[in-house]
């Protein structure tokens, strides 16, 4: 009883960091800045990296987005500078989903370290920043129904597959979860995008949906692929940060994984619709 309710506790103060900072555009920069540094920290000794470059790397990539996209939204190269980063990141996230179906290990030789402390990890926190302010404006409801899309479907498919789950989805990483449990969070996700496609008023109802997939499906994947570096280590939990929870990248290795393939989704519905 009183792991649980100091789970429920660090839980509930986590969330309202987030949603609160989700409010105020400066807020909302600092403490994804901060969450991603705590990660890279958290990520670095899962991937035994010991040098210091990446807690350099992320803060310059990080502030120079954050001025060259959203504190000077007149200074040119926002675009393809993202674009830019964009394609590596999918194709580095591309390069994991590979290493989970058919590497017994994901290789980790040093120049791929810092690959993934750049194009995996750091760009996730990226991404957050940039779908929280989308094309030149705050829009922060955006990057809050992302996190509740991935939060319903963790929920659900815990509950699902905990009550009704027998097929295991990844028994070698994850023996917890099963495909039932991943249908029902799919399935979830996709009823609850009509309701934050109402309630947040930032996009219709069929990109909310769209969203919904994309956030159940590569979230998924984001969490296996961190359950697979976990298990490499020898770990249960990426960190002791959040009590009763393990480590900050535990709670948010799917949005890391999926922002990119978000961002993306955004751009290709910007130039369709």
């Amino acid at each position: 009883m009183k792991e649980l309710f100091i789970r429920a506790i660090s839980g509930a103060i986590y969330v309202l960091l987030l949603v609160g900072s989700l409010y105020v555009q400066d807020a909302s920069v600092i403490l994804i800045g901060i969450f991603g540094m705590i990660c890279i920290a958290e990520f670095s000794n899962l991937i035994k990296l010991k040098s210091f470059i990446q807690y350099a790397i992320f803060p310059i990539v990080y502030i120079g987005f954050w001025y060259l996209c959203i504190h000077n939204t007149n200074m040119p190269g926002c675009s393809e500078a993202s674009q830019i980063l964009l394609v590596l990141s999918i194709f580095v996230n591309l390069i994991l989903i590979k290493d989970l179906f058919t590497s017994k290990k994901i290789p980790l030789f040093e120049s791929k370290r810092y690959i993934l402390t750049t194009f995996y990890l750091s760009s996730g926190f990226v991404f957050m920043l940039l779908i929280a302010n989308y094309d030149h404006a705050f829009t922060p409801l955006l990057l809050l129904g992302s996190f509740i899309l991935v939060w319903v479907n963790d929920s659900a498919a815990y509950l699902v597959g905990k009550n009704f789950g027998k097929q295991k989805l990844f028994p070698s990483i994850s023996p917890k979860k099963t495909v039932e449990g991943f249908l029902g969070g799919l399935f979830v996700a996709c009823i609850s995008s009509y309701f934050i496609a109402i309630y947040t008023e930032t996009l219709g109802f069929t990109k909310w949906l769209i969203l919904a997939i994309i956030v159940s499906v590569l979230g998924t994947f984001g969490d296996l692929i961190e359950s697979k570096f976990k298990r490499q280590a020898g770990v249960k939990d990426s960190g002791v940060i959040m009590p009763g929870h393990g480590g900050l990248l535990d709670r948010l290795d799917s949005i890391i994984f999926a922002a990119p393939f978000i961002y993306l989704f955004l751009r290709i519905s910007n130039h369709v619709s």
